[in-house]
């Protein structure tokens, strides 16, 4: 996956998440280098083996897991050279006893989760080397009886002490009257009397040291020179024989380097693996079902950062369409919508449980691609506009039927008619790709666009229009609206500003947005009986032949003007008429006649959307389409003998070609 898109959804945050509920280096670190796989099967394996640990979390059980306190180290060292010491084979005995206790426990709970009493059942037990250790090795000392020559040894050195003993008490008796203290001292190891400095005569052996006043001298009495000597070489042995005895042990664990590999890799991995069950616990993940068609189903989704605070998310595409245009206004939580389907996407690829109700469905895809966010910058002198083209341009390169493209903001940072006429090109080549696209705006073209085309599908951010807030819910099959005057309004912006601005809306709403396609509409001449195809001379004639029959009332509908918009007659549309939009490459019949705002109700390929007049051309009028006849709109709209009525009276207008017109199906 791109870094980009992982650190635009939040991905790192999921990985510090789950390291901070493991409990070893090892499960930490697999947190931390934990990455969304592309194999659904794998998948599957890692979902169901997290939702079983999470079963036995939820049920109470406590885990008995090794913490490889101290592991690192000994397997960082081991086979190196390195001899151990006490501490390590203490370290590596705990690690050994805490194996067996997990393979036992793991193996009675079988039955409730068989895919993670597996790992614990691949585990070997060290016997050998563990009861070497606790025979030689306690509370980090080597015991006596390790070896029989470090029994020897410590005899010896206990009956050197007790002698030496015995003769301090009788030095001490002796010379109590010239010490500084009653204490007896040490002084590189070797045992000293703390002196008077002006009874330092008095005692016979080497001063070692004096305080730092000069008050004090530590003098090492001739008569324990010799017992301190004896001592000295014993300790010598001593040091000896634990080097041997730590060698030893060293050289068994080596020849279980395999073994104690295989154990340390497993512990670490059944730690990640709880470590994923308990951060599914902390938000309530379940398990989705796997696909790799596309399809995803999700009921209460939430986002993983958010938590309850979150309103639930119903999220659904792949199956009747596969690209979904979001609208709504905003803060009203389209672009939480897009993070949170992105997010919940890499999780479930990366065998995470995710926060939405049982029986969810999530496809697998090869690449999640992503523009959300101004990635304007300075030091790289993009704009908004050239970040969003930079990444549009990535997008492509990549796009394909097993990409999720996330989009915010569509048509953002330029002019708002060729940002719209470009973001509609890019919909169509990712829908002509096969990606699965979900994309936020808040311009009516794209919405009109969705409603109209094959394989596309509004929703709309839920907002309550009383109190003018967002209710964060989605509503998938409709179209929203910004109610940027409503919220301007309730923020304080005064009543005639508004009032103007709606003014001006209406005047320029569609001023300058001419919309260039690839596949133009069809041009069917509208022949007269006594002129024949023939005599149309090229396409400039022929275009002109295809300019529909025109009424008195509406003579100036088409005709070419120099003069400014707003001096050209007002284009006017009854019921009934058929219309054709540039902008959407379609044609359809007016089902609802202009509203106050200028828009009128088209019905196209069975949707009924909001298209302004000036968007709209007269193809053919509603006289001449159902000539004679006393007709019912809504009849017409929705029988099939009138559809057919339709297309007879279409051909009406090109006797001599065999070409029919397009009906609304």
């Amino acid at each position: 996956m791109n870094e980009n898109t992982l650190n635009s959804l939040g991905y790192p945050q999921i990985q510090k998440n789950v390291a901070d509920c493991a409990l070893s280096y090892l499960g930490k670190r697999y947190a931390r280098e934990l990455k969304p796989m592309l194999d659904a099967h794998l998948i599957e394996i890692r979902l169901e083996e997290t939702a079983e640990a999470a079963a036995l979390i939820r049920f109470g059980a406590s885990i008995p897991l090794p913490s490889l306190d101290g592991m690192e180290t000994i397997m960082d060292l081991l086979g190196t050279g390195y001899l151990f010491s006490e501490r390590d084979f203490s370290h590596l005995a705990q690690f050994l006893r805490s194996c067996a206790q997990l393979m036992k426990y793991m193996e009675g709970k079988s039955g409730a989760a068989p895919t993670v009493s597996r790992y614990a059942a691949s585990m070997i037990l060290i016997e050998p080397l563990l009861s070497e250790i606790e025979r030689c090795i306690h509370s980090g000392r080597i015991q006596d009886q390790a070896s029989k020559e470090l029994i020897r040894i410590r005899k010896k050195m206990t009956v050197n002490e007790e002698r030496m003993k015995r003769k301090l008490d009788s030095l001490v008796s002796k010379h109590r009257s010239i010490m500084q203290e009653h204490v007896i001292s040490q002084r590189g190891g070797r045992t000293v009397l703390p002196i008077k400095k002006e009874f330092r005569k008095q005692v016979k052996g080497s001063v070692l040291d004096e305080s730092g006043s000069g008050q004090t001298v530590y003098i090492e009495p001739v008569e324990l020179v010799s017992l301190q000597m004896e001592l000295a070489a014993l300790q010598a042995e001593e040091s000896r024989e634990e080097m041997r005895i730590l060698g030893d042990l060293t050289s068994l664990a080596e020849s279980y380097n395999r073994e104690i590999a295989l154990n340390t890799e497993t512990v670490g991995v059944m730690d990640f693996l709880f470590a994923k069950a308990k951060y599914a616990a902390t938000m309530d993940g379940r398990t989705v079902r796997v696909n790799k068609q596309g399809h995803i189903s999700l009921q209460r989704a939430r986002h993983p950062f958010m938590g309850s605070s979150m309103v639930p998310l119903d999220f659904a595409i792949g199956r009747t369409y596969s690209s979904l245009i979001i609208t709504g206004p905003n803060t009203g939580g389209k672009t939480v919508a897009l993070k949170t389907l992105g997010l919940l996407t890499l999780m479930m690829q990366s065998g995470l449980l995710i926060p939405v109700e049982e029986g969810g469905e999530m496809a697998v895809y090869n690449e999640v691609a992503v523009d959300i966010g101004d990635g304007q910058s300075l030091e790289q002198a993009l704009s908004t506009f050239s970040a969003h083209i930079r990444n549009m341009i990535g997008i492509l390169e990549q796009a394909d039927t097993s990409t999720l493209v996330l989009i915010d903001e569509m048509a953002s940072g330029t002019d708002p008619g060729e940002g719209v006429g470009l973001s509609i090109a890019m919909l169509e080549e990712l829908h002509s790709r096969g990606a699965t696209v979900v994309a936020t705006t808040h311009f009516g073209e794209i919405k009109h666009f969705a409603a109209a085309t094959p394989g596309f599908e509004n929703a709309r951010m839920e907002f309550d229009t009383v109190s003018l807030q967002p209710l964060y819910r989605l509503r998938i099959g409709e179209a929203g609206e910004s109610y940027a005057y409503s919220i301007a309004l309730k923020l304080g912006m005064p009543q005639r500003i508004i009032e103007r601005s709606k003014s001006l809306s209406d005047q320029s709403i569609s001023r300058d947005r001419t919309f260039v396609f690839t596949s133009p509409p069809l041009e069917i001449p509208i022949l007269t009986p006594d002129r024949s195809v023939a005599e149309a001379d090229g396409p400039a004639e022929l275009s002109k032949l295809n300019q529909p029959k025109q009424s008195k009332d509406s003579i100036g509908l088409h005709k070419k003007t120099t003069t400014r918009e707003s001096d050209s007659p007002a284009k006017t549309f009854r019921k009934g008429d058929r219309v054709y939009a540039a902008y959407l490459n379609q044609s359809g019949i007016v089902c609802d006649v202009e509203d106050s705002r200028g828009d009128i109700g088209v019905m196209l390929r069975g949707r009924k959307v909001k298209i302004h007049k000036k968007r709209l051309t007269l193809h053919i009028s509603a006289n001449e389409l159902y000539p004679g006849e006393d007709y019912d709109l809504d009849i017409v709209l929705e029988t099939k003998e009138n559809r057919k009525k339709r297309k007879l009276m279409g051909r009406k207008h090109v006797e001599g070609l065999q070409i029919e017109l397009p009906s609304e199906e």
